[in-house]
């Protein structure tokens, strides 16, 4: 979409993208958007896996994910993993449980409208042959003064049969910073309507976010699931205090396992948005038709 057709959709003026930079210090990938600093995408030696932090908003400055905590060291801000794949885990604490290991980080493109990252991972813990090898693609740009967009895109191979147990821990995830969860009075809602943990567990929905009030206005984060991406569209394991992900491994279609075949590969489309105002202020509605839209 053009700049003037997509100004008639939103309350917030829509301003010429700015430049978005990108650049490898040691194990991470720094991202600025103009002068300000947004996220780093992290693939340390000692990690579980690759994840990006902070993940920081352009009003405030501050970050809208978290990194883990005593009671969940699992939640590392904004990642991809699986816990409970061929007897391996590759989301919960623990290196010698199974580890996603990045072997392919690199810049594609900086300076421009969007900055482009590509990632290769091998999944793989000891004594055991991997399973998986994902193929990522990581696009940055800022359409708006008030946000920034981060498209993840993954292509997941199997390296062999893949048989992976119900589990709650599965695939894209956001640990939300504090003070936006409900637990503290920020709103937690899906592009169905539906709010809070109650009504937003376990459902069917293209989208869904967090947003609350901070001391520069209102700000918030959502995650959508592009229509191309398999179990589109996913249902969510969400938490008022602070955590969203669309998790299909937590309700297989045989409710006990999802199977997958040697050779057989599962590509994802994720969008993030970190906006200022609420979703209705910040047209998540509109921005959401135009990214369903989009091919794969």
């Amino acid at each position: 979409m053009g700049l003037c057709l997509l100004a008639g959709l939103f309350s917030f003026p829509l301003s010429a993208a700015r430049n978005v930079s990108a650049v490898r210090i040691g194990n991470r990938i720094d991202v600025t958007v103009g002068d300000r600093f947004f996220t780093s995408y992290r693939f340390y030696d000692d990690e579980k896996y690759p994840f990006f932090f902070p993940v920081n908003s352009p009003v405030s400055g501050g970050s809208v994910t978290s990194m883990r905590n005593g009671v969940y060291p699992h939640h590392s801000s904004l990642f991809f993993g699986c816990d409970l794949v061929n007897g391996g885990n590759y989301w919960q604490e623990g290196l010698e449980r199974g580890r996603i290991i990045s072997v392919g980080a690199r810049v594609l493109e900086s300076g421009g409208e969007k900055a482009v990252i590509q990632d290769e991972c091998i999944w793989k813990r000891p004594d055991a042959e991997a399973p998986v090898r994902d193929k990522r693609l990581i696009t940055i740009s800022s359409p708006a003064e008030k946000l920034y967009q981060l498209d993840f895109q993954v292509e997941m191979e199997m390296l062999m049969d893949v048989t992976i147990k119900k589990t709650n821990h599965s695939l894209f995830s956001a640990r939300i910073a504090e003070d936006l969860t409900v637990k503290q009075g920020g709103v937690m809602v899906n592009s169905e309507g539906q709010s809070g943990e109650k009504d937003t567990f376990g459902a069917r929905a293209a989208w869904l976010g967090f947003y609350g009030r901070r001391q520069t206005g209102v700000e918030g984060i959502v995650i959508m699931q592009h229509p191309s991406s398999r179990w589109f569209p996913s249902p969510w394991f969400t938490r008022d205090y602070g955590f969203m992900s669309p998790t299909p491994m937590f309700w297989p279609e045989d409710g006990v396992q999802t199977v997958l075949k040697k050779g057989e590969t599962v590509r994802l489309k994720y969008r993030v948005l970190v906006f200022g105002g609420t979703p209705e202020e910040a047209g998540i509605k509109a921005l959401y038709q135009a990214y369903a839209a989009e091919g794969e």
